[in-house]
């Protein structure tokens, strides 16, 4: 497994990531999210609404150069969408994917 899907599953044991659409939704509404990731395959409706979401609550959306299979087998739950909740966690985020081509901001 990769650095960045071992750091999301850090990530998620450390009770710092929201997946589903709905919770990552709820997250970014509170102020809660410090950035949303996106699987590859995510469908283009689910990233179009979180894209504007983001864009209104001003937190960065990434989309991994992973599939949703690969997201959900490194966290242990099914994910397509997830919300990073922890600042630090959220920059070495960012950090690994600008150090790869693993992740594209939207």
């Amino acid at each position: 497994m990769d650095k960045l899907l071992n750091f999301l599953g850090l990530c998620r044991r450390a009770g710092k990531l929201t997946t589903g659409f709905d919770a990552v939704e709820e997250t970014l509404i509170k102020g809660e999210s410090q950035l949303v990731i996106i699987a590859s395959d995510t469908s283009p409706n689910t990233e179009k609404k979180l894209s504007r979401t983001c864009e209104t609550h001003n937190v960065k959306l990434i989309k991994l150069d992973r599939s949703k299979e690969e997201i959900s087998i490194a966290i242990g739950r099914f994910a397509a969408t997830a919300s990073v909740t922890d600042k630090g966690f959220a920059q070495n985020i960012e950090r690994l994917t600008q150090n790869e081509t693993g992740g594209n901001s939207l």
